[in-house]
């Protein structure tokens, strides 16, 4: 048995190891330079300078730094981008050394709530009241803890969707440590509560929601909450919950928590609830061609396009033609955007709340080497006419905000609204 001051020895030689050497940082920049370079969809709507911003983080990136200060100088260069689905991803040491306190976070009118917390026992001893309003992050105004320390590393495609985001990661840092909150209660209190990053980025979220949460309303609608296409399950739970819809008078479909990267089983879902083929988005990517590099009269880059696809109702399973709304928000993008778009073609309902995120493309994943990653935008998706969401998002036919206010007293507005659509009572705009 190794005598305990070798064990620490060794220990900390490991640690050393896993760190990322001078050389090892400037090929991770170059990587994600020249894979945003050829992958990344929309370079229109770039306002900084690529070329630039690659010169000052290969400089940096010679300079001595930990990983977790490499990762934040990577996550600032990859936000110039303007797109909600580019992310660095640091190797899995870096990433276990980064957590957060078990709290569900939201903006809501551009402030940070408190929405729910996992029950653990510092929880239990900190009671971090749900509703309550983050107004101080160690004694710095949350606001400017966001706009300062937060906001310039969180990549976004509109300025109120990065902020949300933002939000969300709010308390984010070194793993293990404390962080001190000062919390306005909704009785208008304040107090402090401190509470542990104690959950690693890297594990999984402990309030995370199923793919598919059911629920019957007194009115006898269903409230269908799809959280995830990317559940392999999903398809099989919904049939499962909804059989026949015997006695359903009327649905909501719920995304205002679906950002999924892949469609999954979205389109299959959507197939029950038509009674006549519907199509989805159309696409294109770009397609770097070399033969025409120096060629001044054809660029190399160009598109490979595809879709839209059509697809058919479902004729295995009893189809849904009732009533139908779908509910979205800033946090509805990726995939559940091309679900709106595929809801919207096939004239099933109006879509209610707010616009939606604009992620408006899929994402690749390219490896950096030693274990990081750089996902970055490399489609195009727009309704079948052509007309792109990206940035702008989907907008819906009725808007209907989510006010502090409301969500204070208890009141889901928009939910609230698609019952009245439901019922008869608001005819779609």
């Amino acid at each position: 048995m190794l005598p305990l001051w070798c064990a620490l020895l060794a220990g900390a030689t490991t640690a050393r190891a896993q760190e990322l050497t001078a050389a090892d940082r400037q090929g991770v920049v170059t990587r994600i330079w020249s894979g945003a370079r050829f992958h990344f969809a929309y370079w229109d709507r770039v306002r900084a300078d690529w070329d630039s911003a690659f010169a000052a983080s290969l400089a940096a990136a010679a300079r001595p730094q930990t990983d977790g200060e490499f990762h934040r100088r990577l996550r600032r260069m990859a936000a110039l981008l303007d797109h909600s689905q580019t992310t660095v991803l640091a190797a899995a040491p870096a990433r276990e050394r980064m957590a957060r306190p078990p709290l569900e976070i939201a903006s809501i009118e551009g402030r940070p709530f408190l929405m729910d917390y996992a029950e653990n026992d510092e929880m239990r001893v900190a009671r971090p009241q749900r509703l309550a309003e983050i107004v101080a992050v160690q004694g710095v105004p949350a606001e400017r803890w966001v706009a300062d320390s937060i906001f310039p590393e969180t990549a976004g495609t509109r300025p109120d969707e990065r902020w949300q985001r933002a939000v969300r990661n709010l308390l984010d840092g070194p793993r293990g440590t404390t962080v001190h909150l000062l919390l306005r209660l909704p009785s208008g209190e304040t107090r402090g509560a401190s509470v542990t990053r104690s959950v690693p980025r890297h594990a999984r979220w402990p309030l995370r929601r199923p793919a598919l949460e059911v629920d019957t309303l007194p009115d006898r609608s269903v409230w269908v909450r799809l959280n995830d296409f990317e559940d392999p399950d999903l398809m099989k739970d919904f049939d499962r919950a909804l059989p026949d819809f015997a006695g359903v008078r009327g649905m909501v479909l719920d995304l205002r928590g679906n950002s999924s990267a892949t469609s999954g089983a979205s389109y299959a879902l959507l197939a029950r609830l038509v009674s006549r083929p519907f199509v989805t988005v159309r696409w294109r990517t770009p397609q770097y061609r070399a033969a025409d590099a120096g060629n001044d009269s054809v660029p190399p880059m160009g598109w490979h396009a595809g879709g839209p696809d059509t697809i058919r109702p479902r004729t295995d399973r009893p189809g849904y033609t009732g009533p139908l709304a779908a509910l979205a928000g800033t946090t509805t993008g990726g995939a559940a955007e091309d679900f709106l778009v595929a809801l919207r073609n096939a004239s099933r309902g109006p879509i209610i709340g707010e616009p939606t995120a604009g992620h408006g493309g899929r994402a690749v994943t390219l490896p950096l080497g030693r274990g990081w990653r750089f996902t970055v935008c490399a489609t195009r998706h727009a309704f079948p006419d052509g007309a792109e969401f990206v940035a702008t998002g989907i907008a819906p036919e009725q808007l209907v905000p989510t006010t502090v206010t409301d969500v204070l007293n208890g009141r889901d507005a928009p939910l609230e609204r698609a019952r009245e659509y439901l019922s008869g009572r608001v005819v779609p705009r």
